[in-house]
């Protein structure tokens, strides 16, 4: 960081040149602003934003430095009347203590070092020093990024760990926070696989399930590792999505490409399946173990409401979800056989077939951002037997071309591969659909994996009511999908990368 003040200026010119302002020179209301404004203003204001965190990290570091334990009563925190920097930080700029440490971390982290010979030494993290200091990545993103790459310090190597931190820089660029931490958490898994199993075995020893009455209400409050949480998340999810999907046919709400659409995980109960994600021709397994619900129909799904509730329109989500804890539980009770599956939801577990045979690497369970162990993988194909699906060459699947008009389960489960779930938002693949790119009836389109794309509910209308196109770059799993916006959006019309490349993670 050269200049940090010269790069505050500047983008706080940003700021000003993005408010318009009136004749006489004053800013106008923010409610008087048009769309393309306010997006103008916003994404200036968020640039100004990092760009403070990032002249804020290198301060915070600064007041560490010259607080630190071995200057006593002389350090700068203790003469200021603060047991720690942090607790300074705090308790002047109003943020807590957690976060103030965190801000310290990151400028100790990012900030030009000495050696004990007085030379200069770049930073500790180089790349995430450039994007902070270039305002690309946020202080919360930095810091999740910082915190990874010390816990894999001493397990991984040091070239991987520097492809891993250019990379997940980039990456982060634009993306929320809650979805970087998503694509750590899997680069987590790439740079230090072995880390996996005994972790899960410490979340393990930390699920529990607390039942208690208050108030008229019995509360529970549930923790779950990733493994004993898919089948549970797979299943509630299937009936609200399945029940959602039926008050949208019964409302008439049959899409805008023309009602072609299907679910993502197709219905009739395929278990557990898993998809090989090698690069050139190589088979996957699916693991099964069968689920509870619908994901490609409406079946049922009335059944989830309690008879209470029954005509009570615009139930919550959360509301939702309780009923379909209930529904599970009473078709348990009303079953002949505790083992007696119920058909429907599918948990996708995916691992390269080379990994599951030699126990190496990781595996990723659809709709848990944290991925699992080779351990846990084998355990859940021993649950549930293994349905093989085997790539063409260079990893294409056979297209259908017009000979049918909705996508088959085995080409649903390569465009959840390829797009990792919704392609323009992230959701995972059980709140999707495949959709065609270029319509079946208006546009003549084939049911081709290359012209099939996963969508959520809200995104398929986004694109198709405000003129978003779609291309899809390469072929098979390994395609990327970008959307270009209309004029109106971005009037350069620059595509945006999304899918599995935006929102995953391949190293």
């Amino acid at each position: 960081m050269d200049d940090p003040i010269g790069g505050l200026a500047d983008t706080l010119a940003m700021v000003t040149d993005a408010w318009p302002a009136d004749p006489h020179g004053s800013h106008v209301d923010v409610d008087t602003l048009d769309h393309a404004e306010l997006v103008s203003l916003n994404n200036a204001i968020g640039a100004l934003r990092r760009r403070v965190e990032a002249v804020h990290a290198r301060v915070a570091s600064e007041i560490a430095r010259q607080s630190r334990p071995e200057l006593g009563s002389e350090g700068l925190a203790k003469k200021n009347g603060y047991r720690s920097p942090a607790v300074l930080i705090a308790a002047t700029t109003g943020t807590t203590v957690g976060d103030a440490a965190r801000l310290v971390a990151v400028g100790e982290a990012t900030a030009p070092r000495r050696t004990f010979s007085g030379a200069d030494a770049p930073p500790r993290h180089p790349h995430v020093a450039e994007a902070l200091s270039d305002g690309r990545i946020g202080m919360p993103a930095a810091s999740v990024i910082i915190s990874m790459l010390d816990r894999v310090a001493l397990r991984a190597g040091i070239e991987q760990r520097d492809q891993a931190e250019r990379m997940l820089c980039a990456q982060a660029e634009g993306l929320a926070l809650d979805q970087v931490g998503k694509v750590v958490a899997r680069a987590e898994a790439w740079l230090d696989p072995d880390g996996l199993e005994p972790q899960e075995h410490q979340l393990r020893g930390e699920r529990s399930l607390l039942m208690f009455e208050r108030g008229g209400m019995v509360h529970l409050n549930a923790k779950l590792d990733p493994e004993s949480a898919a089948p549970v998340k797979a299943a509630i999810e299937a009936i609200v999505t399945a029940e959602f999907r039926s008050e949208r046919a019964g409302a008439g709400g049959v899409g805008t490409d023309e009602g072609d659409a299907d679910g993502a995980r197709g219905a009739g109960g395929l278990g557990v399946g898993d998809q090989c994600i090698g690069d050139h021709g190589s088979g996957g397994h699916g693991v099964g173990d069968p689920g509870v619900g619908d994901h490609g129909s409406g079946a049922g799904a009335a059944s989830v409401v309690s008879p209470a509730d029954a005509d009570t329109p615009g139930r919550t989500l959360p509301q939702r979800q309780a009923d379909a804890l209930v529904l599970l539980a009473s078709r348990l009770l009303g079953c002949g056989s505790a083992d007696q599956p119920i058909e429907g939801a599918t948990v996708i577990v995916r691992v390269t077939l080379a990994d599951l045979r030699d126990g190496t690497g990781s595996a990723t369970i659809d709709g848990i951002d944290r991925p699992v162990s080779i351990a846990t993988a084998r355990r859940l194909a021993a649950s549930g037997g293994v349905i093989p699906w085997v790539f063409g060459a260079r990893g294409e699947i056979l297209d259908w071309g017009r000979r049918r008009r909705l996508f088959t389960p085995t080409q649903r489960l390569a465009l959840a591969e390829r797009d990792g779930g919704c392609a323009m938002c992230g959701l995972p693949p059980g709140m999707t659909k495949a959709h065609h790119i270029r319509w079946w009836a208006r546009d003549a389109g084939p049911t081709d994996l290359d012209n099939g794309i996963l969508l959520c509910e809200t995104c398929h209308h986004r694109i198709h009511d405000n003129g978003w196109e779609i291309r899809i770059e390469g072929r098979g799993i390994d395609g990327r999908v970008w959307f270009i916006p209309p004029p109106h959006v971005d009037p350069g019309r620059v595509p945006r990368l999304g899918g599995k490349a935006r929102f995953g993670w391949a190293a």
